[in-house]
């Protein structure tokens, strides 16, 4: 026969590719959440680690540290948990857009209460066109 055998190369690719799907959704950290979108957003490299503590809050109001919803009555109690043996005291907040400010101040009054040093409150970078200059007073 002289035409190479392709369908054991296509099974495997069949493999590979159902692999990624399911590794995928596991990469991300902590809970999912569409946060707030700004033009000139900070760095934090700190909150990719993979020891960062991550609180978010989500639209409804519920709270979760890492992957795990959680009360607000015990996250600063979980957070000073989770900061007593650390040098760096930081702790990042996600919050999703259409959050109410005051479930997301009641979460940083928390989180604050445990004793961190430094919160990072996480945004994502706008992606498309820039908003049109205002037009000039007259």
């Amino acid at each position: 026969m002289s035409t190479p055998n392709v369908i054991p190369m296509a099974d495997i690719m069949l493999v590979l590719l159902i692999i990624f799907m399911v590794v995928t959704p596991m990469l991300q950290k902590g809970m999912s959440v569409d946060m707030v979108k700004v033009r000139t957003p900070k760095d934090m490299p700190d909150a990719d680690k993979d020891d960062a503590i991550i609180v978010a809050v989500t639209k409804t109001g519920d709270l979760f540290l890492g992957t795990t919803k959680i009360a607000k009555e015990d996250l600063a109690g979980q957070i000073k948990d989770r900061i007593a043996n650390r040098l760096d005291k930081t702790v990042f907040v996600k919050s999703d857009a259409r959050a109410k400010y005051k479930n997301v101040v009641a979460a940083v009054d928390e989180i604050r209460s445990a004793g961190v040093d430094t919160l990072g409150l996480l945004t994502e970078k706008v992606t498309g066109p820039e908003r049109p200059a205002a037009p000039p007073a007259s």
